[in-house]
């Protein structure tokens, strides 16, 4: 019997929320501060404009490969461990960029900050495990509208600091707040007791890391290299091959990186698929403020403002995330996720559709930004709910992460796309070429239609999918408990696969987990009480039973004592045939499996899935043979295959009934 930690002291669930809250402001900082700066860098930095590029890629490359490895590393080892872990690599990648004197040096830096973006999916995690869920939805919305400051804020404090201090300053402040930020994590936020143990998949994360790294680098330079260049195509057959060897392989694995299995279900799928189409709507509208903001009075729309004012502008935006962060957790608590995703990303397709038609005024652009930044919090909100809904409560981290993961695929496809459209439909001005008004219309057009699409896609979210995350945990989060064990077989054998659910005595959904190639799972409880355990494995009848969790025993393995399969006699004027062939096929004509009949006559084939299906013998000396249509549903059959002993072709008779001895249909 394995004993409980002992229950450390409660934390305020409000100063959890702005510790982890503020990591966000702190995630969209890192990827913002240097954008002003990127004009005068090459100059800095004695390198090209396409060199200096690179401080940004480096940036989103490493946030993409360590945001799936750093979730599921949260998963494993402890949540607050791994946000610890990646403020104090960003502050020393902040340091180095500061101290290097080389662009090297810098692009290092840069990319040590990119960890920061694990902060998100891992910080929702810990809201999940320590918030009441009456603050969760609220919680996360914050979280996310906080994105939105740190963004907004972003262009005016890199270009104040950088008039004021130096282009060093940048990493300075960012060292700081990222040292306060570690210090305030450590302080206020406890460790999650939510975890799962296992193996660390290394070859999967190894191959997705550079599947992850060639698709973003394609796509994020594919506008200066060419996106028909030899360098970019190459990098897109690098990630599909590489994407093509990891899902098998993945499928595979007992423990794997991504489980796919759990990615593959309806409502993490559809959200995974909205989450993208909502990362390229809202990335194009940080993209197309500034940019419109800041172009030329002679272009017709634009309105010649300097960094830091057209910074200032994005400000509203932000503070609207902040506002509507209570509005967006209550719409998940009153209506669920499904219908706040929906909601915001109306409130988006009405944002851009307005901007295509109001843009003549500062004011207008300010007010059409705005208003897709209010759907962007609530649709940002709504997702991690609908994931860690969907998912067991031990992989939630891995899973925000995924999610993350691809919401970054969809900001840097959006800035490609923005970047092509912007750069062909254009009008001179002078010796240059700027972006036509037509092409931010394209660009907004493209948008709303992403947006829609987002509604198409949380259409297919299974309507009860936000209950599960709503109802969990459904007492205080200190008392959670993590139960683990194995799904044996009669004789001590794994199962696999296998699936563990867990409800409470009312029928309330708990958690579940699916079993790793050892049998192992791993389910969180809202704390000690009577569940009602379900186990299930392929080939087998399920165990339903009561468990009464003390609290003091976190080992728990179950047995399967049935196994499904079709089972019999074969024999030949009532005496057993030994050796005969039995062959069980599908209705179609495919081989489903071979057995031969033991001394007695008996034969035993496993129970495939349901359908129709014919089972054969045949005599291994007379070559008499006989067949059977069967009807195969989830319970055991016994098929009966009889014949009376006859020279040449004769008579054969098979009789086919249930476990239970009722007859089967043909």
């Amino acid at each position: 019997m394995t004993a409980p930690p002992a229950p450390k002291p409660a934390r305020s669930p409000s100063a959890i929320t702005a510790v982890l809250a503020l990591s966000g402001t702190l995630v969209a900082l890192m990827q913002t501060l240097v954008v002003p700066l990127l004009p005068d860098f090459p100059r800095i930095l004695a390198v090209t404009a396409d060199d200096a590029s690179w401080l940004v890629t480096a940036t989103l490359l490493a946030s993409a490969v360590a945001t799936p490895i750093v979730s599921r590393s949260a998963d494993m080892y402890g949540k607050r461990k791994m946000m610890v872990a990646c403020l104090a690599i960003m502050v020393a990648g902040s340091v180095m960029a500061a101290l290097g004197g080389t662009f090297l040096w810098l692009i290092i830096g840069r990319a040590l900050q990119g960890f920061s973006a694990s902060l998100i999916p891992v910080g929702i995690s810990i809201m999940r495990d320590e918030l009441p869920k009456e603050k969760m939805g609220s919680a996360v919305a914050l979280m996310s509208a906080t994105l939105g400051i740190g963004s907004a804020m972003g262009l005016p404090l890199a270009g104040l600091l950088y008039e004021s201090l130096g282009w060093t300053s940048i990493f300075w402040v960012s060292a700081a707040a990222g040292t306060l930020l570690l210090l305030a994590v450590v302080l206020v936020v406890p460790e999650s007791r939510v975890r799962t143990p296992g193996r660390f998949d290394y070859a999967g994360a190894l191959v997705l890391s550079a599947a992850l790294g060639s698709l973003l680098l394609a796509i994020s330079k594919g506008g200066a290299w060419g996106w028909g260049s030899e360098p970019v195509l190459l990098l897109f057959l690098a990630a599909a091959l590489l994407l093509a060897a990891w899902i098998p392989y993945e499928l595979r694995v007992g423990q794997p990186m991504v489980d796919l299995r759990t990615t593959a279900r309806r409502p993490v799928l559809m959200t995974n698929l909205a989450s993208l189409l909502i990362g390229f709507a809202m990335f194009a509208n940080m993209l197309l403020t500034t940019q419109q903001l800041q172009l030329p009075h002679a272009t017709g729309y634009g309105f010649e403002l300097n960094v830091i004012m057209a910074g200032l502008c994005m400000v509203p935006s932000g503070l609207a995330m902040v506002v509507f962060a209570p509005v967006s957790g209550g719409i998940i608590r009153r209506f669920g996720g499904r219908a706040a995703l929906m909601a915001g990303a109306g409130v988006m397709i009405a944002g851009y559709v307005g901007r295509v038609f109001f843009y003549d005024s500062i004011t207008w652009v300010v007010i059409g930004s705005t208003v897709v930044s209010i759907g962007t919090a609530i649709a940002y909100a709504a997702m991690p709910t609908l994931i860690m809904g969907a998912v067991p409560i031990t992989e939630t981290a891995s899973a925000n992460g995924l999610n993350s993961l691809v919401r970054s695929i969809g900001t840097a496809t959006s800035s490609a796309a923005v970047a092509a459209v912007l750069t062909s439909v254009t009008i001179p001005l002078g010796a240059a070429r700027l972006p036509s008004l037509e092409a931010f219309r394209d660009v907004f057009w493209m948008a709303a239609l992403a947006s829609a699409a987002s509604v198409l896609a949380a259409v297919f979210i299974p309507r009860a999918a936000h209950r599960t995350a709503a109802e969990k945990p459904a007492v205080p989060a200190a008392a959670e408990l993590v139960v683990q064990g194995r799904v044996l077989a009669p004789d001590h054998r794994p199962l696999t696969p296998a699936v563990v659910t867990v409800l409470r005595t009312e029928g309330e959904p708990v958690d579940w987990s699916r079993v790793d190639s050892d049998g192992n799972y791993s389910v969180a409880l809202s704390g000690a009480g009577k569940y009602l355990v379900v186990a299930n494995a392929a080939g087998w009848a399920p165990m339903a039973e009561v468990f009464d969790f003390d609290g003091r025993t976190l080992k728990q393995n179950f047995l399967l004592h049935e196994r499904l399969e079709i089972g019999g006699r074969a024999a030949v004027g009532g005496e057993p045939v030994a050796g005969a062939v039995v062959t069980l096929l599908h209705a179609t004509g495919e081989h489903v499996a071979t057995a031969r009949t033991d001394d007695d006559g008996v034969y035993t084939l496993p129970l495939p899935a349901a359908g129709r299906y014919i089972v054969t013998m045949l005599h291994p000396v007379t070559h008499q043979a006989v067949a059977r249509k069967l009807a195969v549903d989830n319970r055991s059959l016994t098929v009966d295959l009889s014949a009376e002993p006859v020279q040449g072709n004769g008579t054969v008779q098979a009789t086919a009934r249930r476990a239970g001895g009722e007859p089967v249909p043909a």
